[in-house]
Order: C-alpha cells, then structure tokens, then sequence
C-alpha cells in the first residue's frame, strides 16, 4: 500500500511539474507576442490554454484520489493540500497569459502607441518569479520562496508607472485611449501573474515549515 501510494505521489509531481511548464511558457509566449507585435504567436498563446485546464482537472482528481485511498498525513497531506491551491495558481497564470495575448490582438488592430520599455521589465521580473517560486516548491527552498514575496512589491511599482504614464497619452489625445487601456491591462495582467507567484511562494514556507506566512514577509 505505501509503495503504491508513493508511486501515485510521484505521478502527481510530475503532472504538476508539466502543468507549471506549460504556465511558464503561456506567460513567456504572450509576453513576446505583444513585444513583437506577434498575431500569431498570441494566437498559440490562446489555443494552448486548453492543455492548462485540462491538466488542472487532472491533478484535482488524483489528489482526491490519494485523500479518499491513502488518508495521508502530516507532510504528506499538506503536500497534496497544497497542489490543490498550486494547481489553481498556475490555472490562472495562465489565463492571464491567454489575457495578455488577447490584449495583444487588439493593439494589433492599431498603429503601435508608444516603445514598450516599462512592461518588457515588469513581465521580466513577474516571470522570474513564477519560475522562482516552482524551483522554491520543487526543491522546498524557503529563502527563494521569501524573495519571490519581496519581488512583488517591484512589480507593483512598475504597475503604477504604466498606469500613470499611459494615463497621461490618454489624457493629451483621446485616439490613444483604446490601446493605452490595452496596454494598462496588459500591466494589470502581469500584475495579477506576480500575485499568484506569491502564493505559490507562501505555499512553499506553509509545506516546508507547517507556516502560514503573510505576502512580503522578510524572513521572520
């Protein structure tokens, strides 16, 4: 019994490992897609989400799976406690890359507004993020986990000074005001990316320490 409850174990990592690459590579491709004006690649973007939602699915039944026939315990349990909320994180990252891809369709429709210099590096750090936080989880790393917390703070920062830049395109020409919200959802959607890293992080310090900890917590 527990060597087969261990080998179901090990399959449920490796669902989840595919799903969080498959997120990873939703956010990188949406994110190149708007930089360079790519139809196409924003196109995949949305097409590819359907393996996401398929996964998540997936891992949900077998963790009920391995509650209902192994009734778990301790760190066992707060392990499949915790796929369960990561599943849902990594879900949601990549809806908001399908977002960002489908913002991207849009702005396609116009003449670009402005050089996008603020959002590549907000998208830079919120992705380094999401791939921090799973090497926290696959490794149980504590300090990665925490320094994924403090980043957020950084992408919030960048999130105001689009928000405040393109209000001001908006405010000098009414023609700009379609693509500069486009552009300001597609920092919001970044944003939200960086949220949801978070979690996964304070999950990670929760699973490896039985620790609720609060978002940007230092190292208490």
């Amino acid at each position: 019994m527990e060597r087969r409850f261990d080998e179901e174990l090990k399959q449920l990592r490796e669902r989840l490992f595919m799903m969080a690459g498959l997120a990873e590579q939703a956010v990188g491709k949406a994110v190149k897609a708007l930089v360079e004006r790519d139809a196409t690649l924003a196109q995949q973007v949305t097409k590819d989400d359907a393996a996401i939602n398929h996964l998540e699915v997936e891992i949900e039944e077998a963790c009920l799976g391995l509650l209902a026939r192994f009734q778990p315990e301790a760190k066992d349990l707060r392990f499949i406690a915790m796929v369960f909320k990561i599943v849902n994180d990594l879900e949601r990252i990549g809806d908001q890359g399908v977002n960002i891809a489908e913002r991207t369709l849009e702005l396609l429709q116009e003449p670009l507004l402005k050089p996008l210099i603020d959002i590549p590096r907000m998208a830079e750090v919120a992705q380094r993020m999401v791939k921090d936080s799973l090497d926290a989880f696959v490794h149980q790393d504590v300090e990665l986990a925490r320094s994924v917390c403090r980043r957020d703070d950084e992408v919030d920062r960048y999130d105001d000074q689009i928000f405040r830049e393109l209000l001001t395109y908006m405010m000098e020409d009414p023609k700009a005001i379609t693509r500069a919200v486009n552009l300001i959802l597609a920092s919001r959607h970044l944003e939200r990316i960086a949220d949801h890293a978070t979690n996964i992080a304070e999950d990670v310090v929760y699973l490896a320490q039985g620790r609720t900890i609060k978002h940007h917590v230092a190292g208490e």
